[in-house]
């Protein structure tokens, strides 16, 4: 017994979890391995960086502007790499860190040009907001400027290399988070820039992501070079439609259109990073002509209409045919709420066929981020079109005849089908964006807005259901098609009521939908909400993709 008791006595206390310091005068609890430059954030402190970033596990304290004071120790230390330890008092902004500081940006700026009338980066700069912070508003230097010009590091990203900073993000994210080595750090000292190494080509399916962790305006995606200035974009949240894994993106517009899409920071689904297929995939889909205005069958041929009356002639043929049945064919990229208040349309139609279909394509994976992958299915929302009844099914499963009844397609593109599809159905209704060939045989066809031009949710692959913002004003008389669908509901139902708002739309479709119940929409929050009738399966089907020794999905 003496012997136990004298184990227990001595055996040693389990490790803390947390650690307490003191930085600019505010204490602060965090877990034990976390930097002192992300303890300073919470409490609301933001040490000056450029080579540090959250999304990078290497931290080589590069820059050097990041440096504090630490009481007790003799030499400012990088916060970045600095492991914040119990009872440490830290100093973000006393004099000797400014002064480090300012010393540091002022070497930045020796050979830096002053270029930023022109630079892209303006307004959005961490060294053109650090010098004017530091006043760093004129030059002790008297000899010229070295000059390095710029390069093309890949198809679509420009290199300037008299603005590099030499802060390494870019090369850290290829080697660290892509596993790829194509970016290096060539030459040292003054000489040093960013190239790819000799034989390789950067060729990656994520190396956009490079341009956006860029501190400065070093790497520029070549077409948005000089389109717009930070203070004339208007941002907006929203959802990737490229696949099934949703990233979180900031759409940029200027003028009503799209200029620039950035990932946003979601640990749950995408972490920092997005894939470049998402970025060509969003630009793209703003392209083509598009339908703008409503249009009803005439004696001989479609003709347009207002809103108002094109509701009222289908209201009536609608009523006519009573409980006809027939089927319904959706897209993949409509909302959860478009869906949902067509559902309801069909439900009162006696409609109980609904089918879909999926592009694929090759798949691509981060490597450094799990969950973030460019899934084979080429479309947002297929994961909410089954957790609302739709199926799915191959192209070649969608033939124009269905022996009476009504047909309704939303904004399905029909690829292959000719004008007479879908000419043999009592009534056609087509709702999209564009107007397809086998549209011409439609009885109505509605011009809706796509997902940049409205609010709305997707549901991904895992069955989180995010919202997206709207970007753009929609063209003509275009309408978000749960704001259609419902008003032809109120026509047909003096019970339902016309719904203005996606919230509205959303908070319905929660109550009234078994996947989605008990789902508010103030509770989905920036980072989404899993379903309750989430998918079981894990990951969509879909063709695997061989991937080069450079990363890029094989053909």
């Amino acid at each position: 017994m003496a012997a136990e008791a004298s184990t227990t006595a001595t055996k040693a206390p389990p490790a803390p979890d947390t650690v307490s310091l003191t930085i600019d005068g505010v204490g602060v609890s965090v877990p034990v391995g976390t930097s002192v430059i992300e303890a300073a954030q919470r409490t609301g402190v933001v040490v000056p960086r450029y080579c540090y970033h959250p999304g990078i596990p290497t931290r080589p304290a590069q820059c050097r502007v990041c440096l504090v004071e630490v009481e007790g120790r003799p030499k400012l230390e990088p916060s970045c790499t600095l492991e914040a330890q119990d009872g440490m008092v830290v100093h973000t902004a006393s004099d000797t860190a400014n002064d480090a500081r300012q010393a540091v940006i002022e070497f930045l700026l020796v050979n830096h040009p002053l270029d930023c009338p022109i630079c892209d980066a303006a307004g959005q700069c961490m060294l053109q907001d650090y010098a004017w912070v530091t006043g760093q508003l004129k030059s002790r230097l008297d000899e010229p400027k070295q000059v390095m010009g710029r390069d093309r590091v890949a198809d679509d990203i420009l290199y300037f290399a008299d603005r590099c900073i030499i802060c390494t993000r870019c090369v850290r994210f290829m080697r660290d988070v892509a596993d790829n080595d194509s970016l290096i750090v060539a030459q040292r000292g003054h000489k040093a820039y960013i190239d790819t190494f000799p034989g390789q080509d950067l060729d990656n399916p994520f190396q956009g992501n490079i341009v956006d962790i860029c501190p400065v305006g070093a790497l520029v995606h070549e077409d948005f070079l000089f389109k717009a200035r930070a203070w004339d974009m208007d941002p907006a949240q929203s959802i990737c439609p490229g696949c099934p894994t949703g990233c979180n993106v900031t759409i940029d517009t200027k003028e009503n259109e799209i200029v620039r899409l950035k990932p946003r920071w979601n640990p749950d689904v995408n972490s920092y990073w997005m894939c470049d297929y998402g970025r060509k995939r969003l630009v793209m889909s703003q392209r083509g002509v598009r339908s703008e205005t409503p249009l009803v069958r005439g004696e001989a041929d479609l003709r347009q209409a207002r809103w108002g009356e094109a509701l009222d002639w289908l209201a009536d043929r609608l009523r006519a045919l009573g409980s006809a049945g027939g089927r319904a064919i959706v897209s993949a990229d409509s909302s959860n709420e478009d869906l949902f208040y067509l559902g309801l349309l069909l439900k009162r139609l006696g409609v109980d066929s609904t089918m879909f279909t999926v592009e694929t394509g090759p798949t691509a994976a981060l490597p450094g981020v799990p969950k973030l992958k460019l899934r084979a299915d080429r479309a947002a929302n297929g994961a909410g079109a089954e957790m609302l009844g739709a199926r799915r099914v191959s192209r070649g499963d969608l033939n124009g005849a269905n022996g009476g009844g009504v047909l309704i397609v939303l904004d399905d593109a029909l690829e292959g089908a000719d004008q007479f599809w879908g000419a043999d159905a009592d009534l056609f209704i087509y709702l999209g964006t564009r107007r397809p060939e086998a549209a011409r045989s439609a009885d109505a066809v509605l011009p809706t807005a796509n997902f940049a031009e409205m609010d709305g949710t997707f549901a991904n692959w895992e069955g989180r259901v995010q919202k997206f913002a709207q970007a753009l004003a929609p063209p003509g008389a275009a309408r978000p098609a749960w704001m259609v669908l419902s008003r032809l509901l109120a026509r047909l139902d003096d019970t339902e009521q016309a719904v203005n708002t996606a919230e509205t739309a959303f908070d319905r479709m929660a109550g009234e939908a078994d996947a989605f119940q008990g789902m508010t929409w103030s509770g989905l929050g920036p980072k989404g909400a899993i379903a309750p009738g989430a998918p079981a399966s894990a990951e969509p089907a879909g063709p695997a993709a061989p991937v080069a020794n450079n990363g890029r999905p094989g053909s």
